[in-house]
């Protein structure tokens, strides 16, 4: 199947990355259409949030109650089985007639989108380990590019078809390659070791038992509230004078970051070289300084620009390196360590967005700044400590 990554052919390799970017732009595609869904399904504008939260929550109970599961069952079916359920979920949420079943198909598509995890802790054991840096970086080379698109691709399709158009047209690109992976993925021997409630207690367990675990987790939660206190108020912020711009507009602004997808690349290949720490060090300081643009985004959309692909360099050099250094930790429980880190990743995530669309509808542009701005350098601040300590 074409020359080797590691232990992967470059084609599953690539066909991992466009997995893993389809799923997680399912969380994703809501942020440039919050104006949209607000106005046909009557909610208001400081609660629009709600949206984006409801969906973080979701992910978050599938990080805590699925993606261990590929530490106790066959990976591959784990994977497929997934994916169809988000087809469904999917589903719910093209055809939702009012605002709870449209939460509540938010929420399974959160729970199902966790199949991203499954398939870098997959990508990272078919890996060898001189190179499982470089292999999860590609990988998530693939996440970066499906949370960049989905907001150009959602603002395209809800410009010329509505918002709902955007999830059915997910749910048909899903269904087609879980058949792919179905048919390519390597089959496991299973080892089973532990009950399924054990293995959820022992994600506690290795909280307890492994520093780089809880520090690695505080800064996603720091860093990703810092992600989605940008992106969740910016179409309320470009959609509305001066600026004006349609979704479609809005959407070409994640085409900013796409420095982001090569800082994922990059960064896996200095973890492999030991140097995750300085990595993540001055990842953190572009995460503070990216803030500074990003404040004169409602008078200059060329700063914003500057500021996009500055701190999704950041956050993704960030994400990569954190995942990197787990998977070295302990090769048994990489499904269960990811597990706990990307829990934090989406109680952050969560509690950004929220909090980001209260502090816009109160203080506008400027709160949202100083928001972000102050977790950029709570997480800079807690890293120096860590060091230290």
């Amino acid at each position: 199947m074409g020359a080797q990554v590691g232990g992967l052919s470059r084609a599953v390799t690539f066909l991992l990355a466009v997995a893993c970017g389809l799923a997680v732009a399912n969380v994703y595609y809501a942020q440039p259409l919050l104006d949209a869904m607000a106005a046909e399904l009557g909610l208001r504008e400081a609660t629009v949030g709600i949206v984006v939260t409801v969906t973080q929550v979701g992910y978050g109970l599938g990080l805590l109650l699925v993606v261990p599961l590929g530490d106790l069952v066959e990976r591959r079916r784990l994977v497929t089985s997934q994916m169809s359920l988000s087809v469904v979920a999917l589903g719910v949420v093209a055809l939702a007639p009012t605002v709870t079943v449209l939460l509540t198909g938010m929420a399974a598509v959160g729970l199902f989108a966790v199949v991203t995890q499954v398939l870098v802790a997959f990508s990272a054991t078919l890996a060898t380990p001189a190179e499982r840096g470089r292999v999860v970086g590609t990988v998530t080379s693939g996440v970066v590019l499906g949370i960049l698109s989905a907001r150009t691709v959602a603002g395209f399709v809800s410009d010329f078809a509505g918002w709902r158009a955007v999830y059915g047209v997910s749910a048909v690109a899903t269904l087609a390659v879980a058949v792919a992976l179905f048919r390519v993925l390597p089959r496991e021997r299973v080892q089973r070791g532990l009950t399924y409630p054990q293995l959820l207690r022992s994600v506690l367990t290795l909280f307890v038992e492994e520093r780089e675990l809880r520090v690695r987790a505080v800064l996603a939660l720091l860093t990703f509230a810092s992600l989605t206190t940008l992106w969740t108020p910016l179409v309320l912020l470009l959609g509305a004078p001066p600026h004006s711009l349609s979704h479609s507009e809005v959407g070409l602004f994640g085409l900013a970051g796409v420095a982001g997808a090569l800082a994922a690349s990059r960064a896996g290949r200095l973890a492999d070289r030991g140097l995750g720490n300085a990595t993540t060090t001055a990842a953190l300081v572009l995460l503070l300084v990216s803030w500074v643009p990003i404040g004169w985004a409602a008078s200059s959309l060329g700063a914003l620009g500057l500021g996009i692909i500055t701190l999704d360099l950041a956050i993704q050099a960030l994400h990569v390196t954190g995942q990197s250094e787990l998977y070295a930790v302990r090769p048994e429980a990489r499904s269960r360590l990811v597990a706990g880190y990307m829990m934090f990743y989406s109680l952050g995530s969560g509690a950004g967005s929220l909090a980001s669309t209260v502090v816009f509808s109160k203080w506008g542009w400027t709160g949202v700044s100083i928001q972000g701005a102050a977790l950029s350098a709570v997480a800079l601040g807690f890293w120096a400590f860590s060091r230290r300590r």
